[in-house]
């Protein structure tokens, strides 16, 4: 009987633990699942096929093409178009948060920017080129308006919707209410203790937002700084249907390479691709110092 009885008493051992297997992973398989086949998976890809030449060997002729006079130009471009758009969709970003969330306007004022924002935080490629070539093109709504109300000539000015500052202000359409939404979270994060603990012990409204507020909004914005110029730099359709491939950002260029009739280089487009994703983790990993650094400053 004393044998029989830890042998009975093993189905009921047993049943515990098969109760403790955590059954929670399986809600995330299917993001890690997509995870692998849409983000590692075609990272090793290219990894691969940016060290091949089209024969199969390996090879570093592609990345040191990358520093070419026909290669590197792209890069540059992308780089300062990416960061000019950000920057100028942070700052004016950022002030309409601010007045939405903490000017004081009427409820309906900021329900009906939000709903704006999400419609334009989303329409880019084909339909947002045509909507600004039919406003500001050298025949726009806009254009003719000034010229023959007002008597003021847009393009004789030195306008022009098909450069980089046409680009960079095609891409703030998109831009500047991402950052909106992005950022009124944070501003509602500001507690009105912190601004009433700083006036009573005698602290003006600059310098509540020099000392108190900016620290403490300093990590989102950094964030959304990081995310605007992502956007911008991986941004096609946009570019492509307003220039006809005439202005040649890094997906354009590796669009021509990969599909093109005339330059056909799937591998230095691999390599093209690969210096884009080397970007972004630079801009991420800046983004980590940065925050970290910010969260100091906010303790």
């Amino acid at each position: 009987m004393a044998d029989q009885a830890p042998a009975a008493a093993l189905p009921r051992a047993a049943a515990p633990a098969l109760r403790r297997v955590n059954l929670s992973w399986l809600g995330v398989v299917p993001f890690l699942l997509f995870t692998t086949l849409f983000l590692i998976a075609p990272i090793f890809y290219l990894v691969n096929g940016a060290f091949r030449t089209p024969e199969g060997a390996y090879t570093l002729d592609n990345l040191v093409a990358l520093t070419g006079p026909d290669i590197w130009p792209s890069y540059w471009l992308s780089i300062r178009l990416s960061f000019t758009s950000a920057a100028l969709g942070c700052v004016f970003g950022a002030l309409l948060a601010w007045a939405l969330q903490l000017g004081g306007l009427p409820p309906w004022v900021k329900r009906a920017f939000l709903t704006f924002a999400g419609v334009a935080s989303n329409f880019a490629g084909v339909p947002l080129a045509f909507a600004f070539i039919a406003t500001l093109g050298r025949l726009g709504l806009v254009t003719l308006i000034l010229r023959d109300v007002f008597g003021f000539n847009l393009y004789g000015h030195g306008f022009n919707l098909f450069s980089f500052w046409g680009l960079a202000i095609t891409y703030l359409y998109f831009q500047l209410p991402l950052m909106m939404l992005m950022m009124m979270p944070a501003m509602e994060g500001l507690r009105r203790e912190w601004r009433e603990a700083a006036e009573s012990l005698g602290a003006s409204g600059p310098q509540f937002w020099r000392m108190v507020a900016l620290p403490v909004l300093a990590p989102s914005a950094l964030g959304c700084f990081l995310l605007l110029f992502a956007n911008a730099f991986g941004t096609l359709a946009t570019v492509y249907a307003l220039t006809s491939a005439n202005f040649p950002v890094v997906p354009i260029v590796l669009f021509q390479q990969i599909r093109g009739n005339v330059l056909y280089n799937p591998n230095l487009g691999y390599a093209l691709a690969l210096g884009m994703v080397i970007i972004m983790a630079v801009s991420n990993t800046l983004y980590f110092v940065l925050r970290n650094r910010a969260e100091r400053w906010r303790k």
